[in-house]
């Protein structure tokens, strides 16, 4: 089965052609990178416009790339949420005008869930053990998620204010940092430096599931700020100070993140771990949790399926056993538990 998958629910025009929900046959993502750094974020106007700019290009060199044409395509799955309205309906109004032009299964996929199956592209002949932990970390979305099955979904704990991903942008905004935040602090972040005086707090680490960055945020600007004065110029032209708190927030952020997924898996019996999402390309992320969870499982995608992309919109729609019609509409607060269990395979 060939599903054509398509994914603009934020800043990234992505379409991918994969087949039988594993085997990757195009992936291409036109990314937005450069144009909301100018801005030092997302501007929801200009990323709408973008897609516009994007989609029909992206969609010509994803069916070139694969081989394939639209007319071999079985299904098309679209990301209709959570995400930015105007974005998202770039792709659901070129989902749905393909699927009536010629006559395709249409499938709205949300696009938290579709993080999550971003692993079934990662492992060939992928088994997973249910029940099973999903860590969903981006720059919009922070959310500890139990799989009891296709389709089952439980929220466990997510963040109380600021997601993850947002929380790496802002920092390094303080330090001087381009955007996405993210790869900057983990670019210029040092381990070799002693950090003993920065200090930055693990907000909720010993406490449940739930996640919140607002006050880590809040402490790394005041240090920021206290240092910058300690010194007598601004921060950002000390490079080696740069480093120092870059390598401190991410081990904040990095630190509970990791705790929190293994104490999911400890308190809800699961069999696996899976993690997704942009916060998942994080290569101090990825060494942590797999250092910290033994007992089962560990299943991160590569760094290039864990950022938005048109392939994990496939790989989910492959298991969906039923379709949406041609009224398809977008729905921005979307949540993973609106899921209708029984309609997978």
């Amino acid at each position: 089965m060939i599903i054509l998958g398509i994914e603009t629910s934020c800043d990234e025009t992505a379409i991918s052609v994969v087949e039988n929900g594993s085997n990757l046959l195009s992936n291409v993502i036109r990314s937005q990178v450069e144009i909301h750094a100018q801005h030092g974020g997302i501007v929801p106007e200009i990323a709408s416009r973008a897609h516009v700019a994007a989609i029909i290009p992206a969609l010509q060199q994803s069916l070139n790339n694969a081989n394939v044409k639209i007319e071999e395509v079985d299904k098309i799955g679209v990301t209709f949420g959570p995400g930015l309205a105007g974005s998202l309906l770039v792709g659901v109004n070129l989902a749905k005008t393909l699927a009536y032009i010629y006559k395709k299964p249409l499938l709205g996929i949300n696009h938290i869930e579709a993080h999550i199956y971003s692993s079934w592209l990662e492992k060939d002949n992928f088994s997973p053990k249910f029940p099973l932990i999903c860590m969903v970390a981006s720059g919009g979305h922070t959310e500890l998620i139990l799989m009891k099955n296709h389709g089952e979904y439980q929220i466990l704990g997510q963040t109380k204010d600021d997601a993850a991903g947002e929380a790496f942008d802002k920092a390094a905004r303080v330090l001087g940092l381009s955007y996405p935040g993210g790869p900057e602090i983990q670019k210029h972040a040092s381990d070799e430096l002693d950090v003993s005086d920065l200090g930055m707090p693990r907000p909720l680490l010993r406490e449940g599931l739930d996640f919140s960055f607002s006050g880590l945020k809040t402490a790394f600007l005041n240090k920021a700020r206290s240092k910058s004065a300690e010194i007598g110029f601004d921060l950002t032209q000390d490079p080696q100070l740069v480093s120092r708190m870059a390598w401190e927030f991410q081990e904040a952020i990095t630190e509970v993140l990791a705790t929190k997924i293994e104490r999911a898996v400890n308190l809800s019996g699961a069999k696996m771990a899976i993690v997704g999402g942009g916060v998942a390309a994080n290569a101090r992320l990825r060494q942590r949790i797999e250092d910290q969870i033994k007992q089962v499982p560990v299943v991160i995608p590569r760094p290039g399926l864990c950022i938005d992309n048109g392939a994990m919109i496939a790989a989910c729609a492959y298991f969906k056993g039923y379709e949406h019609n041609i009224e398809l509409d977008v729905n921005p607060g979307l949540s993973i538990e609106d899921n209708p269990i029984s309609n997978y395979l």
